[in-house]
């Protein structure tokens, strides 16, 4: 098993954000803006672009998949510190 990198939350959202900006699926106004750890999976919130009922919209779809591509292929890299 490889030995993941301690990061502070600060520096992983900044790292995660500038992934999201550079995917194929970025959509104007999507951003992390928290991660935390539970059992050594890193999640990830943000706006999930609701509609005004709190009710989900088209984005919200593109936005959980971005904060679980996020989860999935930074996991395996950092811990939280």
């Amino acid at each position: 098993m490889s030995q993941k990198t301690p990061i502070s939350p600060f520096d992983l959202l900044l790292i995660a954000n500038q992934v999201i900006q550079e995917h194929d699926d970025y959509l104007d106004g999507m951003r992390a803006d928290s991660v935390e750890e539970k059992d050594g999976v890193l999640v990830f919130k943000g706006n999930y672009f609701l509609d005004d009922n709190s009710l989900p919209t088209e984005k919200t779809t593109a936005v959980f998949n971005m904060f679980k591509y996020l989860a999935h292929h930074l996991s395996k890299e950092f811990t939280l510190k």
